[in-house]
């Protein structure tokens, strides 16, 4: 197999998921933020009558949410100036003499005033004011419809704000699911757009994250994050006009202890950082570790490296150890940090409360409230940090899945495709010349023509450009320049399905997925029937095996299909291509992974299935190819001898070279 481009190492990824993940953890950034967020909300434009409601159900249910404290303050003040205005009516009637009856009409200043100043200054200074307004004719009560009132009020309020919390969270769900729905749609078309060539630059868990964690990334933080989003804003807003509805001097208190927080989280962000890369460093080095020891266990073992591998892990394990401790110590400082700066608000806000209470200027109502204010207030400044984390990382993994959505894709079928009657299979390769990279090119001017019918290996050794031949001929690649007709049918005017229609596969390296067995056979021929299949794989040396399997044809393969052989899978795709029918086939090394005995009976099967067919046939072992009708051999990306196997023996060139060194190599 020839060398491709080598694949890119996966970026790194954020730290945090959905809410910010551990405080201080850096998120990964969006090279172009600004360019990448518009083109996602073009994603969104498509439902933005919807997006419209929900902000607006957002911000009524955070307005309710504010409004409460404030008025459950209203309650608190109803039942304490009643109290107030008992005592103070007890506190003034106990002066009065017994059995005197007070003419209607009486106030609390009535009385008063005609007190001596001695007797006044004794009537406490917050009880004053209520007994100049009291009406003296009867005892004041408790306003139990008013507190009723409130009550109903506060629980209409909490009603309607979790009402419009759950529509918007419907709404938002729906937007959601309906643009990851389309991101993985648009994904997974454009994976079937792309050349070959784009695979061959990356690892498949780059691709896939594209459709699994960077789709993930993006539902969550629309699906909660935007709400979240315009929650906060309001809150803040909300939060800062009540608090100045109450008091100017306690909301001034309020705000001059953010600075403290502020500086905290600065101080603590830059300390956890530091770690939390290195743990992640040190998390990719354990993890590349571990799978490597697991992969090649065997080889391991082999050469007692048992030792060597657990004594790397625990120098990797402890430094990891050491790296995450700290980084956990200091992102857990935040929080209790937090409770301490707010606290000192807290007491910041109770004395300088108690002192305006006392000097009449707001009421205890007003204080139980403020301080609720503040409990909230810290609440969407440490969503708004964290937010800002996670739209850094949305960012990023939007960027990622709108860079692989404007890929450059294949070429596309042109609209007046050729196609072809009654395949003879007569290939010419005119010329051809390609190169994974355009500069520099793998196949260089190759010329050959295949008859009807024959049968062609192709030799050489590796990186000669035996596999990216057939590459062209499949259409996977594009030829840089020159043509490859089939039946005098150039292959770039014919659909890439159709001309792939033509050709049977069978690859050194197996492919079955997870299905039965008899899906898998029938997986280039669904329509076939169950006699054509048995038969079919009767010829393949099949059917003996899978009688022995549990269930038979029924027998379900699992992911790596590694409960059969190597021998049996590839058993099985041989039986796949000789199912299909194809009028053309590609065999690279196909019995590489059966035993010589199977092989034998495997290559019977061959013959027949290659009889009047035009077939390619890579081959590394040469013994294989001797009765081919002609052998292609390449080298440096051009065919250098072509001719059958006793042919090029005579000429004693770079072919009898490879087979004597090979026979050589068998016989000492």
């Amino acid at each position: 197999m020839e060398k491709k481009p080598e694949s890119q190492s996966h970026r790194p990824r954020g730290f945090g998921g959905f809410g910010g993940g551990p405080v201080g953890a850096p998120a990964e950034k969006a090279r172009d933020f600004k360019g990448t967020i518009k083109k996602l909300a073009d994603h969104l434009k498509l439902y933005r009558w919807q997006m419209a409601v929900v902000l607006l159900f957002v911000i009524a249910s955070t307005a309710f949410a504010i409004a409460s404290p404030k008025i459950m303050g209203n309650a608190t003040n109803q039942i304490v100036d009643d109290y107030v205005r008992m005592k103070a009516y007890d506190t003034i009637t106990e002066k009065l003499p017994e059995g005197v009856k007070l003419p209607k009409g009486t106030t609390g200043a009535d009385i008063i005033n005609q007190m001596p100043e001695s007797e006044r200054s004794k009537i406490p200074s917050n009880q004053l004011d209520a007994i100049k307004s009291l009406d003296l004719t009867t005892r004041p009560s408790f306003h139990f419809d008013a507190i009723r009132d409130i009550v109903i009020l506060l629980l209409g309020l909490y009603l309607f704000s979790a009402l419009f919390s759950y529509i918007q969270g419907w709404i938002m769900t729906n937007i959601t699911q309906k643009v990851t729905y389309n991101l993985r749609r648009d994904i997974s078309s454009k994976i079937n757009r792309l050349p070959l060539s784009y695979f061959d630059k990356r690892t498949y868990g780059e691709v896939l994250s594209r459709v699994t964690n960077d789709v993930d990334t993006i539902s969550q933080t629309l699906n909660q994050s935007l709400s979240q989003i315009v929650t906060s804003v309001v809150m803040i807003i909300g939060i800062i006009v009540m608090m100045l509805s109450i008091s100017w001097v306690l909301t001034l208190i309020t705000i001059l202890i953010l600075p403290i927080s502020f500086v905290l989280i600065m101080m603590i962000t830059k300390k956890s950082q530091v770690q939390f890369v290195r743990q992640q460093e040190l998390l990719g080095n354990i993890n590349g570790h571990v799978e490597e020891m697991y992969a090649g266990h065997q080889v391991m073992r082999v050469f007692n490296g048992e030792k060597a591998s657990v004594a790397k892990f625990n120098t990797i394990n402890d430094k990891l150890y050491h790296s995450a401790w700290r980084a956990q110590f200091f992102s857990g400082l935040m929080f209790p940090l937090m409770n301490f700066v707010g606290n000192l608000g807290y007491v910041g806000v109770a004395v300088a409360g108690g002192w305006l209470a006392i000097n009449g200027h707001i009421k205890i109502g007003d204080i139980q409230a403020f301080i609720q204010y503040v409990q909230q207030f810290n609440q969407p400044i440490m969503q708004t940090a964290n937010i800002a984390n996670v739209l850094q990382s949305t960012a990023a993994a939007a960027e990622r899945v709108f860079e692989f959505l404007d890929e450059t894709e294949q070429i596309v079928d042109t609209s007046n495709p050729d196609s072809i009657g009654d395949v003879k299979g007569r290939v010419v390769f005119d010329n051809v010349v390609f190169g994974y990279d355009p500069k520099k090119p793998v196949i260089k001017g190759l010329s050959a023509t295949i008859e009807p019918g024959h049968r062609i290996a192709i030799v050489g050794p590796t990186g000669a450009g035996k596999t990216t031949l057939v590459n062209l001929l499949m259409r996977f690649y594009e030829v840089g320049s020159g043509d490859i007709t089939i039946d005098g049918v150039s292959i770039k005017n014919m659909k890439r399905e159709d001309v792939r229609k033509l050709f049977g596969m069978v690859l050194q390296d197996t492919w079955l997925f997870s299905g039965t067995i008899r899906d898998n056979i029938t997986y280039g021929a669904p329509n076939a029937t169950e006699d054509q299949m048995i038969e079919t794989a009767k010829e393949a040396h099949v059917d003996h095996f899978v009688h022995s399997l549990p269930g038979g044809y029924d027998m379900k393969l699992n992911e790596e299909a590694n409960n059969i052989s190597q021998g049996e899978k590839q058993l099985l795709t041989i039986a796949r291509a000789m199912l299909a029918k194809t009028p053309m086939l590609i065999l690279d090394e196909a019995t590489s992974s059966v035993d010589t005995r199977t092989e034998v009976l495997i290559q019977k099967a061959m013959d027949n299935l290659m009889k009047n067919k035009t077939s390619f046939v890579i081959a590394h072992r040469l013994s294989t190819i001797r009765d081919a009708d002609l052998i292609l051999v390449m080298k440096d990306g051009n065919v250098i001898e072509q001719g059958d196997h006793t042919s090029l023996m005579r000429q004693h060139g770079f072919y009898a070279g490879l087979y004597n060194s090979q026979f050589a190599g068998a016989t000492e």
